[in-house]
C-alpha cells in the first residue's frame, strides 16, 4: 500500500473505500451496484468519486477494453491513522490524552474495554487486537 499520511475521507469515500477493501478490485459498476443498495448513490457519483480518488493517488485504476477496474492503494489502517491524526490535532490540540479522556468520559468506550486498554497500554501499545 502507498505511504498515505494525509487520506482524510468523507462518509461516503469511506464507505466507497471499504467496498474495495472487502473485495480487492473492482469495476466502477461493481462498487456502484454496492452503494446503491447500501446508500441509495448513484453509478454517476462512484464514477466521479472513482476520478477524483484515484487522482489523489488513493486508488490505482486497471482498464480492461472498456470497463474500468479500481483497487486501494492505501489500507484502511493507513486512514484510519491518518483520520484519528487530522482529528487529535485539529480537535484536541495534539494532546492524545485529552482524546481518551473525551472517549472515556461520553460512554465511547465500554467499561470492559478500559481493562482491555489498560494492558495494551502497559505492553507499549505494541500488540493490534
Amino acid at each position: 500500500m502507498a505511504n498515505a499520511p494525509d487520506v482524510v475521507l468523507s462518509d461516503l469515500q469511506i464507505a466507497l473505500m471499504r467496498v474495495l477493501w472487502l473485495r480487492g478490485e473492482c469495476s466502477t459498476a461493481e462498487v456502484a451496484e454496492v452503494l446503491a443498495q447500501e446508500r441509495g448513490i448513484k453509478h454517476t457519483t462512484v464514477a466521479t468519486m472513482l476520478t477524483r480518488l484515484e487522482k489523489r493517488g488513493v486508488v490505482a485504476l486497471r482498464r480492461d477494453a472498456r470497463q474500468v477496474y479500481y483497487v486501494a492503494r492505501v489500507s484502511e489502517s493507513e486512514v484510519r491513522r491518518s483520520m484519528v491524526s487530522e482529528l487529535l490535532g485539529s480537535l484536541f490540540g495534539g494532546d492524545a490524552k485529552a482524546l481518551v479522556s473525551h472517549l472515556v468520559d461520553e460512554a465511547e468506550i465500554a467499561p470492559g474495554d478500559l481493562e482491555k486498554l489498560r494492558k495494551k497500554l502497559a505492553r507499549g501499545g505494541r500488540e493490534h487486537e
